[in-house]
């Protein structure tokens, strides 16, 4: 089992992003959680721009969600992102929300990527570049 990777992000709940309840729409979640990538990627060398100047995209093909408690405006939550380590040929995160104000967990998620050539094709093997960046970080 290599290093844990993670990341956190503060971010605020805005007036658009709720609905008639003052809860946070479903269709938000996916967002914060792509936030929460990018930060991921500026802290260790794995963003989206890094994945395709090596030569690849790397679409979602998994994305899930449990909600524990609910988001409402105003509120100031941290987003914790997690790398879980895998041979495959995949980037795979876990995901927290949190409540800054008592710690509680609000909602949990995973997302699961795969590597895909400038053409659409799917990769099998991890790309030269995801290979020296798991032994940079010694994830594996």
């Amino acid at each position: 089992m290599g290093k844990v990777l993670s990341a956190k992000r503060q971010f605020e709940i805005r007036f658009s992003e709720v609905d008639s309840m003052n809860i946070v729409w479903h269709g938000s979640y996916p967002l914060y959680f792509e936030d929460a990538r990018e930060e991921f990627g500026k802290q260790y060398g794995l963003g989206y721009m890094t994945i395709f100047s090596n030569g690849f995209y790397a679409p979602l093909v998994e994305l899930t969600f449990k909600y524990k408690k609910p988001l409402v405006y105003e509120m100031k939550p941290s987003i914790i992102i997690t790398y879980v380590p895998t041979e495959s040929a995949k980037i795979v995160f876990d995901y927290e929300i949190i409540d800054e104000s008592d710690g509680a967990v609000l909602a949990t998620g995973r997302s699961v990527q795969v590597f895909m050539d400038k053409n659409y094709q799917l990769v099998w093997e991890n790309p030269k570049f995801y290979k020296e960046w798991k032994h940079k970080w010694e994830v594996l």
